[in-house]
């Protein structure tokens, strides 16, 4: 997770508020410690320990932080943290994935559960909710790295589907199986990357009323509360 926040119905992930800072950067440590338990403690040699290196240095999470969660990988050996995804719908019957990172699957299932029912929503099983979106590679990169054009010559040459710009920066979004190829290819003239993840984008959005826009954002940030909870994604459109 890259700790930030999408409002725009595509995911939703922490990084507003300080007082959240430290859940961002626990979340962040167990993703770095688990994919270094899971390959090469070298970046270099682990792609997913690299990304998710980046995601924390743009989160500002400092670099002794970062050692310490590659270091947790040897004395947690025995913890055995699995990727679930769940799927329901929420307030407003927006869909919604939320992908976890738990070594308790009972527990991250009942509090996903009690959190959509409270917020008059209901969780579902798995496919009951995915096919109101479609999964994409998604690599982000620094805006103030070159000049746009140069940018976008290293997009086309890496093979990648589309180059969005965004305020704070530049999107280029591929075929998930090709993520880490077309990544690869970038580092060749990039190195400012913001992360490089495979999101669950809507294939249509779903329009919420701005009365129900407080609803919603609750129901959001309860889901991110949970400890066990990595990234949500939804369709919702705010109107």
């Amino acid at each position: 997770m890259a700790g930030h926040s999408h409002w725009a119905g595509i995911k939703h992930k922490k990084g507003k508020a300080d007082k959240q800072r430290s859940k961002i950067f626990s979340k962040l440590s167990r993703e770095i410690t688990v994919a270094a338990k899971l390959g090469d403690k070298n970046p270099d040699m682990n792609s997913r320990l690299r990304s998710a290196i980046q995601s924390a240095r743009s989160a500002n999470m400092p670099k002794e932080n970062i050692s310490r969660a590659i270091d947790k990988s040897e004395v947690s050996a025995d913890s055995n943290f699995e990727n679930i995804r769940y799927e329901g719908f929420g307030p407003c019957n927006i869909a919604v994935i939320v992908e976890t990172l738990t070594n308790n699957k009972n527990r991250s299932a009942s509090n996903l559960r009690t959190i959509f029912q409270k917020n008059g929503g209901n969780l579902g099983t798995q496919g009951s909710a995915i096919h109101y979106f479609q999964q994409t590679g998604i690599i982000k990169i620094e805006k103030n790295h070159e000049d746009e054009d140069k940018i976008y010559e290293y997009v086309i040459d890496s093979g990648a589907d589309d180059f969005i710009k965004s305020d704070d920066y530049y999107e280029i979004r591929c075929d998930k199986n090709k993520i880490y190829k077309v990544k690869k290819k970038l580092e060749e003239n990039i190195d400012n990357f913001v992360s490089t993840e495979i999101e669950w984008l809507p294939v249509s959005k779903r329009d919420i009323d701005k009365n129900k826009k407080e609803d919603v954002i609750k129901f959001l940030e309860a889901l991110e509360d949970d400890e066990d909870v990595q990234n949500i994604f939804t369709n919702l459109n705010f109107i």
